[in-house]
C-alpha cells in the first residue's frame, strides 16, 4: 500500500477537527460551570479527571490539521503523554483507531507509559522483556483483532526491543487503523532505530522537547521524514510558565575553577579539539573529535572544586528537602590517584559528611528498588537523590524543589531536560531553585584560546536564555554577562 494512502485511511480529518473542537467548546463550557462528566466506560476513553489545556487541544487539532503526521516539541513537563494518549482515544471513537503502539527510549518510562494508559483504560501489553514474555501474547491479540474479537491493543515497547527480530516478525500483523508514537523520539533518528520503524503504519506522532539531534542535522531529517514536521506554534519552556504547566523558578550559577593539573588537561584537549575541528568541521562521523569533546566533558563535569562548592552550598541548607542532585559518569581523583566516581564522592559528602539523608537513583538501581526510593522521596524520608543520566528523560517526579547540577554535557538536549524535570507543578510548590555549577576556562594560549571561546559562546548562550526567564532573572542574568565581558564574548 503506497504511503499517502496509508496516511488517507479515507479518513475526513476536516469533520473530525470541526467535531472535535465543537466538542472542547462544550466541555470548557461545563468545566467552567462545575459540570464534570463521570464516564463508566470500560472502552478507551478520556479520564473526567483530566482536563486538556487550551495548547494541547490546539496540539490535537493541528495534528489533525497535517492528516496524521507530525511531531510535538513541547516543554519538558507541560503534558505531551496526556496530548498523545489524547489523540489516540479520540482516533479510537471517530475512526476505529484499532492499534496503538508507543516506543519509549528506557525500561522505567514503559511502566510509566504504562500508568498513564491505564487512566485511559488501556491495558497494554509492555514489551520490553525477553520475548517470551510477550509474543506470544502480541499474535494472540493482533489475531483478535483482525477476527473483530477485539476492539483495541495497546502495545508499549523500548527501542531496543523494536529493532529485535522477534517484534518486527509481529510489525507486518499491524492493522492499517494504527498508530505508532515515538516518545523521546529524537532517539530514533540514529540509522539502526530510523531503518526499524513501521513502515506500514501511517499515523505516526513523534514527541520531544528537543526532536533535533545533536549535530546530527541528517538524523533530524530522517525523523522528520518519517514522523511528520514539528507542529506550529512549538510550546516552550517560557509559554509552559506562563500557562502554568511549569513553576516558575529562581537560577543560581555557580562559578567553579580547575585544579591545576586539571586546567593543564583542559588545554591539551581543548588544544586537539583545535586541531581536530581544523581537518574536520563537522561532528557528524568524525570519532576522534567525538572522543575528545567526550573527554572534555567529563573532565569539566567531575571537576574536583565541585565537590567543595557542593560541601559549601549544602552546609547551610540541611533543613531543605525534595533536592535533586545531578552528577556526571566521569571519576575523580581524591589526591592520592585513588579515583573514586562522582557520584560516591557526592553522596559520601551528603549522607556521611553532612547527614544529609540522601540515596542514588542511577540506571543500575533495579526498577523495584527505584519505586521504593521515589516513594520514600515524595514522603520527605530522603532529602535527596543523587543521580546520573537516570533522571533526564520522562520520569515524573514532581515532589522536586530544587536541583544542585554538577555535571552537564554540551548537548542542548540534556540541559532542557534537566531543567524542564525540575520545574513539574506540585500542590503547595510556588517555585523550583536551581544551583547550576559553571566551570570556568583557565588561561589558554592564543591559538587555544579562540577555539575555547567558540566553545564557550555556546555554553553561556544556553544558560543566558535560561536565566533570563527566571524569576531572578536580573541577577542571574548579570553574573553571566560579567564572564561574557571578562572572556569577551
Amino acid at each position: 500500500m503506497d504511503e499517502d494512502n496509508i496516511i488517507n485511511l479515507s479518513i475526513d480529518w476536516d469533520r473530525l477537527i470541526q467535531e472535535y473542537e465543537k466538542r472542547s467548546r462544550r466541555s470548557q463550557v461545563a468545566e467552567k460551570k462545575g459540570i464534570y462528566q463521570v464516564s463508566s466506560q470500560k472502552n478507551p476513553s478520556l479520564p473526567p479527571s483530566i482536563q486538556l489545556r487550551d495548547y494541547q487541544q490546539q496540539a490535537v487539532i493541528n495534528w489533525f490539521k497535517n492528516k496524521g503526521r507530525g511531531t510535538l516539541k513541547m516543554a519538558t513537563g507541560s503534558g505531551k503523554t496526556i496530548t498523545a494518549l489524547a489523540i489516540a482515544i479520540e482516533l479510537y471513537q471517530k475512526i476505529g483507531l484499532k492499534v496503538l503502539l508507543v516506543v519509549c527510549p528506557y525500561r522505567h518510562l514503559v511502566t510509566q507509559w504504562d500508568r498513564e494508559c491505564q487512566k485511559f483504560n488501556l491495558n497494554p501489553i509492555l514489551a520490553f522483556d525477553s520475548v517470551h514474555h510477550w509474543q506470544n501474547e502480541l499474535s494472540n491479540q493482533l489475531y483478535n483483532i483482525h477476527s473483530s474479537h477485539q476492539s483495541f491493543l495497546t502495545i508499549i515497547t523500548t527501542n531496543s526491543t523494536l529493532i529485535s527480530e522477534g517484534f518486527q516478525s509481529q510489525v507486518k500483523f499491524f492493522p492499517d487503523k494504527s498508530l505508532i508514537i515515538g516518545d523521546e523520539a529524537h532517539h530514533l533518528g540514529s540509522p539502526r532505530l530510523e531503518e526499524s520503524l513501521p513502515r506500514n503504519i501511517g499515523l505516526r506522532l513523534a514527541l520531544s522537547a528537543t526532536p533535533e539531534r545533536y549535530f546530527d542535522e541528517e538524523g533530524t531529517e530522517s525523523l522528520l521524514s518519517y514522523f511528520g514536521k514539528i507542529i506550529q506554534p512549538e510550546f516552550t519552556l517560557k509559554d509552559a510558565i506562563k500557562k502554568q504547566a511549569l513553576v516558575s523558578y529562581l537560577y543560581y550559577p555557580i562559578f567553579v575553577e580547575l585544579t591545576e593539573s586539571e586546567a593543564f588537561i583542559y588545554a591539551k584537549l581543548t588544544q586537539r579539539i583545535g586541531w581536530a575541528l581544523a581537518k574536520n568541521e563537522r561532528l557528524i562521523n568524525n570519532e576522534n573529535l567525538t572522543s575528545l569533546l567526550m573527554q572534555r566533558s567529563r573532565l569539566i563535569g567531575t571537576a574536583e572544586n565541585k565537590l567543595i562548592a557542593l560541601q559549601e552550598l549544602m552546609k547551610t541548607r540541611l533543613d531543605t528537602h525534595h533536592t535533586l542532585f545531578y552528577c556526571g559518569d566521569g571519576y575523580i581523583d581524591n589526591g592520592t590517584h585513588n579515583y573514586q566516581r562522582q557520584i560516591e564522592a557526592v553522596t559520601r559528602i551528603l549522607g556521611v559528611e553532612l547527614g544529609y539523608r540522601v540515596n542514588t537513583y542511577t540506571a543500575e538501581t533495579p526498577l523495584e528498588e527505584r519505586e521504593k526510593i521515589r516513594q520514600q522521596f515524595e514522603r520527605g524520608d530522603l532529602q535527596g537523590l543523587v543521580s546520573i543520566r537516570c533522571l533526564d528523560e520522562g520520569v515524573d517526579i514532581p515532589e522536586i524543589q530544587q536541583a544542585v547540577i554538577l555535571a552537564s554535557t554540551g548537548n542542548p538536549h540534556q540541559f532542557i531536560q534537566r531543567r524542564g524535570r525540575v520545574l513539574r507543578p506540585y500542590p503547595n510548590k510556588k517555585q523550583a531553585t536551581i544551583y547550576d555549577m559553571i566551570v570556568m576556562p583557565p588561561d589558554l594560549d592564543r591559538a587555544t584560546w579562540e577555539v575555547e571561546r567558540n566553545l564557550l559562546r555556546k555554553e553561556l548562550k544556553r544558560f543566558m536564555e535560561f536565566a533570563k526567564i527566571a524569576n531572578n532573572a536580573e541577577e542571574a542574568s548579570q553574573k553571566l554577562m560579567d564572564i561574557q565581558e571578562q572572556y569577551k564574548l
